[in-house]
């Protein structure tokens, strides 16, 4: 069976045209309503550094199934619109973004008080992870929405210069996809 006569024998009172109209209007409808855009004059945005040693303890050595994994200490750093925070030690990366001092690498004290029985310990590793954040004004509230390196970027370009944003907001106004300056 073809998913055109699945289709179409799903839905008998339905021509393919009509069926075609209608799933084409459904989901037109979903998108526009669920999107929408805002502009803006008056905002921030962060990116929030962070440094942490990781341990990834496994049933065995060459094994990578089921893996457990444990953090220890961590460091985190906030940017605000691109500029250099203060504390900042490593940075600017290749994407403009300061980065804390390295945490201390966990004892191997610390790692084995972790481990369970019958678990290999592996080596500590450094993760890096980077939390984006628009806030902005609107309609006399401060509203605050995670974001993406895109408009993080857009935002620290236009910051200096006062622009005016245009933004696209996400699924149900829960993120901003997209930043453009209003010239």
């Amino acid at each position: 069976m073809n998913l055109n006569s699945f289709f179409v024998s799903s839905f008998p009172c339905f021509g393919h045209r009509q069926l075609f109209s209608l799933v084409t209007s459904c989901s037109v409808a979903i998108a526009l309503t669920s999107c929408s855009s805002v502009t803006i004059d008056q905002y921030q945005a962060t990116a929030e550094t962070t440094v942490t040693w990781q341990v990834r303890y496994t049933p065995d050595e060459a094994s990578y199934r089921n893996p457990r994994f444990e953090e220890f200490a961590s460091n985190s750093l906030v940017n605000y619109n691109g500029e250099k925070p203060e504390g900042a030690v490593v940075g600017p990366d290749d994407e403009g973004l300061w980065w804390p001092t390295i945490p201390p690498k966990p004892s191997i004290d610390e790692v084995e008080q972790r481990q369970k029985i019958q678990e290999y310990r592996h080596k500590p590793e450094l993760l890096r992870t980077v939390q984006y954040q628009l806030t902005y004004q609107q309609d006399g509230q401060t509203v605050t929405l995670p974001t993406n390196y895109q408009v993080y970027r857009q935002v620290a370009r236009a910051y200096p210069y006062g622009k005016t944003l245009q933004l696209t907001l996400g699924i149900n106004n829960a993120s901003v996809e997209k930043a453009e300056a209003v010239d």
